[in-house]
């Protein structure tokens, strides 16, 4: 997480977030721990006893069945539904090409020394699909369909229990291949552990709260993980040529995502950056949903003027912020020169809410600095590739006497016989 007095020369904020997004989860770790270990030992029973807790829910049976999902489906609107298959449409377009990039590999790396390496899907997948405040039907759609992609076995989907029903549409649409109505700590734990009626999962991917974020956190090894995700995060890095309001209604549109989304404005213009202020106050007293913006930009709002365009780079790959907007006279001259991000918006036309929803770029992305070292959710997360070996005499005679020379000086004495004894057979032939 970027302090507040990590800033590069150049950079001078005139408006500084008030408080640490990281530092706000509270302490919920010794909880998770508590439903981990329930799950783990009590199965059913223990994830009944947290939705009756937790979602006050009665489900005697967890599992969504086929009548359901017809019923789902049968609940949304035509619109409603062409929308969700646009999407879904466009996210798989995109996995598909990505995948292709993603070829097996055979060479000979020395006569007779042959490798390679395999792309292959994971078996069982988890994708848990938060409820939140609003059905988020992009949700579902971001997880299942590059897992589908990818050729994972089994896809399982866990949403709350009281989620709405176009989210169960949506998992089936997507192409979940089971649903289940469990949500937070104890879904994670169920896909993790497996339970009575859950499968075991080879990993657990999807955005979730700050129990389902720890919980992953701590089921992590014996199961993979995709991330772990923090609050939502947008900034925009703008010139002079920057649109204060088009650059404060896209800051707000994420902002009503939770109160604790952080938001922020680059740039290298201080007018542009006086006016997006007042801009932002001024969307604030029209929006719908203005209760819990407000409340993000007053505590996490960020607005930063740099005395040159090296300065902006400099502190935008320093914060690496999941989406990262480019406002600027040569917008794709300028993305050619930033590096860290979770996912990059190149020009004016292109809003975040099109990748939100849409257009077929994942939005399960890094937060909280990652986009350093990590990108988002890709079909990539859902194959691993794995090398291969094989060698003819030739390759042996290559390769046995230098690794017997280094077994024996690392002191390894298995290591050398287990060389020696290939090129001791070969050469009594």
């Amino acid at each position: 997480m970027v302090q507040f007095n990590d800033l590069p020369r150049g950079v001078t904020q005139l408006r500084a977030p008030a408080r640490s997004a990281a530092g706000d989860t509270g302490s919920v770790a010794e909880l998770v721990t508590e439903i981990l270990d329930a799950v783990r030992t009590r199965g059913d029973a223990a994830v009944a006893d947290y939705a009756r807790r937790f979602d006050k829910s009665e489900l005697a049976v967890f599992e969504v069945t086929d009548a359901e999902r017809t019923a789902a489906l049968a609940g949304l609107d035509q619109q409603t539904r062409a929308d969700t298959e646009f999407a879904i449409a466009n996210v798989r377009r995109f996995a598909e090409a990505q995948l292709a990039t993603m070829l097996p590999l055979e060479m000979e790396a020395l006569p007779g020394v042959h490798m390679g390496h395999r792309v292959i899907p994971l078996e069982t997948v988890g994708c848990y699909v938060p409820g939140g405040r609003y059905p988020l039907l992009s949700a579902p759609i971001m997880t299942i369909v590059p897992a589908k992609v990818a050729g994972v076995d089994t896809v399982i989907a866990c949403l709350p229990p009281n989620a709405h029903p176009a989210m169960i549409a949506g998992c089936h649409l997507s192409g979940a291949d089971r649903i289940f109505r469990i949500g937070g700590a104890q879904a994670i734990a169920a896909m993790a552990y497996g339970t009575e009626t859950v499968p075991q999962v080879t990993k657990i991917v999807g955005p979730g709260n700050a129990f389902v974020n720890e919980a992953k956190r701590q089921v992590f090894g014996p199961v993979g993980i995709d991330q772990l995700a923090g609050p939502s995060e947008i900034y925009v890095l703008a010139d002079h040529t920057g649109d204060a309001e088009m650059i404060a209604t896209d800051l707000l549109a994420q902002a009503e995502h939770d109160v604790r989304t952080r938001v922020g404005l680059i740039t290298t213009d201080a007018k542009l950056a006086a006016a997006v202020e007042a801009e932002v106050k001024r969307q604030l007293t029209e929006l719908a949903t203005a209760e819990t913006a407000a409340q993000a930009w007053r505590d996490y709002g960020e607005i930063a003027v740099c005395d040159s365009e090296e300065a902006m780079i400099a502190y935008s790959d320093l914060i690496a912020a999941e989406h990262l907007q480019v406002h600027t006279q040569d917008a794709q001259a300028f993305a050619k020169r930033l590096r860290n991000y979770g996912s990059l918006f190149i020009g004016e036309l292109a809003s975040v809410v099109y990748s939100d929803k849409c257009s077929g770029t994942n939005h399960t992305l890094p937060t909280m600095a990652a986009g350093r070292y990590t990108g988002g959710l890709w079909v990539g997360a859902y194959v691993k590739i794995a090398t291969h070996q094989w060698l003819t005499p030739e390759g042996v005679n290559a390769v046995a006497p230098p690794a017997v020379r280094q077994s024996a000086s690392e002191g390894l004495d298995g290591h050398r016989r287990a060389a020696q004894l290939r090129l001791d057979r070969l050469q009594a032939r």
